[in-house]
């Protein structure tokens, strides 16, 4: 399976999940997800951005309150969907997403070399539809599956800036010294403070990036 086929296969099992019978739930989660990030503005640049960000959230981290399961674990029970053996491959390759924050290395023509700051391990990736925008003053939350053996980048990508380092920092080493903290709370929580940060811009950073925050926003 090529990154284009697994795209193709992401976009029909997503495309599922925001038919009519999942009106409700999609009305949930977009509230509890924007609720938490900030609101969505289709005139903003990084809409498109912030929409790969929901869509992936809904499909791979949020469950499904009728099920108690994300629809990547339950996608394969719904016969109406009809999996062929792509949207399979696709699937299998799904399970192995692994949703993090990263530190850009160095880019090469073959593949661009990241660190994980969860796990202090050195990734080689080696597909991104995203091949410019990648800062080493910025660390950036992304979802990275394993395709064919190689690591690939799926399409949802939150750059926060150079001064938040030392918060993003601290807040990871928190959840090192205690791994029953949900990471992905974390990474949403985080993706909050990132469009908080866009929204206020005549605020400092270290009033946004904050666990006090005396400022209500």
């Amino acid at each position: 399976m090529n990154y284009e086929s697994l795209q193709a296969s992401i976009q029909k099992l997503i495309g599922h999940y925001t038919t009519p019978e999942f009106k409700d739930e999609l009305i949930h989660a977009k509230k509890e997800f924007f609720d938490n990030t900030g609101s969505l503005d289709e005139n903003k640049s990084h809409f498109n951005l912030r929409m790969f960000q929901f869509y992936e959230w809904y499909f791979l981290t949020r469950p499904l309150r009728n099920y108690m399961k994300t629809p990547l674990v339950v996608c394969e029970l719904h016969r109406d969907l009809r999996l062929t053996d792509e949207d399979m491959q696709a699937i299998e390759i799904l399970k192995t997403q692994h949703h993090s924050f990263f530190e850009f290395i160095k880019s090469k023509k073959e593949f661009i070399l990241v660190k994980d700051l969860v796990t202090n391990k050195k990734l080689e990736v080696h597909q991104s539809e995203l091949v410019f925008g990648f800062d080493q003053k910025e660390y950036f939350q992304a979802r990275i599956i394993t395709m064919n053996g190689q690591y690939c980048f799926l399409k949802s990508f939150c750059f926060h800036p150079e001064s938040a380092q030392k918060f993003i920092l601290s807040q990871i080493k928190e959840h090192q010294k205690n791994p029953d903290l949900n990471i992905e709370e974390l990474l949403l929580r985080l993706n909050k403070m990132r469009y908080k940060f866009e929204q206020y811009k005549h605020v400092k950073p270290e009033m946004i990036y904050t666990n006090e925050n005396k400022l209500g926003l």
